[in-house]
């Protein structure tokens, strides 16, 4: 089997995008490309966010090219199990990089057996998906022009990140919620509060009916989480804090969300991601979907996952294709009104211009 692996940075659109992290202007990401005996191709796509991946773009690079290419160019890609273990003899960590062999396991599978990932995965249980909108470290009258906006397109969920300080995430809040009564509202910590604050900003923003309060504190402090979780009356939800399954029923046990963020990437691919969202939902935990900035592929992903459980909240995260002003896809995504059809095409159902990976490569 042919194992290809490709660097790709593609532009945001606008002046970047800001979070508790930093602003990003461009999108670095990982693409694989398998190609079998046969011919049967599948992609694979992976899209690290600087101060919030484990693992640099760069990082990931050098361990698909160095430390996994080779070791699955061998496997039979019908067999993802088989993939995931030699995976995981060869190299410790990297979830992120082996989902984007995963990935491309499980879209050449499909393809070859003529369905769409999504029925490969059980089967869908809804026909149209709705995405979320985002809201930026903003002043408060552009948070509340940008939230109306974006409801007037046809988005009915939006996360506002917060971060700023806890008087200002108020004052932007505040402001959103008057501008769009109508809007389910997030708010995301991105682990950058201390739990004092994550707790003090949570009982501000009551006032405000949100959805969720995402990640308040560091990823490591559980039963810091749980204390702002016990304290506010906000549900909470892991996002950082969440990588391996592990890390997943440390979650649960200590009793510190709600809900729970789950991406294909994060979780190392569809198999371990969908038992993650069993195991969630066993627990009576709700799930939310999705990469903010993924490229074509990894989004299509993750709409093929999510579709498959009804834990999953309505309104997925996985709006790069938003975000990006270009895609390395021949049919960029349009998710500008804000809900789209499940897509039934063989596999994850997208095709890379080759164009445009030539144009926005780059070696690691």
């Amino acid at each position: 089997m042919r194992v290809e692996v490709f660097g790709v940075e593609v532009p945001l659109v606008g002046p970047g995008y800001k979070n508790a992290y930093n602003t990003k202007t461009k999108q670095r990401s990982a693409l694989v490309r398998l190609t079998a005996d046969d011919g049967a191709v599948g992609l694979g796509n992976i899209d690290p966010s600087p101060g919030y991946s484990t693992e640099t773009i760069e990082e990931n690079l050098v361990a698909l090219k160095d430390r996994l290419a080779g070791v699955v160019a061998s496997a039979d890609p019908a067999n993802p199990h088989r993939v995931i273990e030699a995976m995981d003899a060869a190299l410790d960590g990297f979830l992120d990089a082996k989902a984007a062999i995963e990935m491309a396991c499980v879209d050449l599978t499909a393809r070859r057996l003529g369905i769409p990932v999504h029925q490969y995965l059980g089967g869908a249980l809804v026909d149209r998906v709705r995405f979320n909108a985002w809201i930026g470290i903003e002043p408060p009258d552009v948070a509340a022009a940008e939230t109306r906006k974006w409801f007037d397109q046809g988005f009915r969920s939006a996360k506002v990140k917060v971060g700023g300080g806890v008087e200002a995430d108020r004052d932007r809040l505040k402001a959103v919620r008057e501008a769009c009564p109508e809007m389910n509202l997030r708010v995301d910590a991105n682990a950058g509060y201390s739990v004092d604050e994550g707790i003090r900003l949570g009982k501000l923003l009551e006032p405000f009916n949100l959805q969720l309060f995402e990640q308040p504190v560091a990823a490591d402090d559980l039963p810091g989480m749980a204390k702002v979780r016990a304290n506010i009356g906000i549900p909470v939800m892991a996002d950082e804090s969440v990588t391996d399954h592990a890390s997943l029923v440390d979650v649960i046990r200590t009793d510190c969300a709600d809900i729970v963020k789950l991406k294909v990437m994060k979780q190392g691919g569809f198999l371990r991601c969908r038992r993650m969202l069993e195991t969630a939902t066993a627990a009576g935990l709700r799930v939310v979907i999705g990469h903010g900035f993924g490229l074509g592929v990894n989004t299509m992903a993750e709409i093929m996952l999510a579709c498959t459980s009804r834990a999953v909240i309505e309104g997925l995260e996985c709006v790069g294709p938003l975000k990006t002003a270009d895609d390395i896809v021949t049919r960029k995504l349009d998710l500008s009104r804000g809900e789209i059809a499940v897509p039934n095409g063989a596999g994850l159902g997208v095709e890379l211009d080759e164009e445009k990976v030539r144009r926005y490569r780059f070696d690691a």
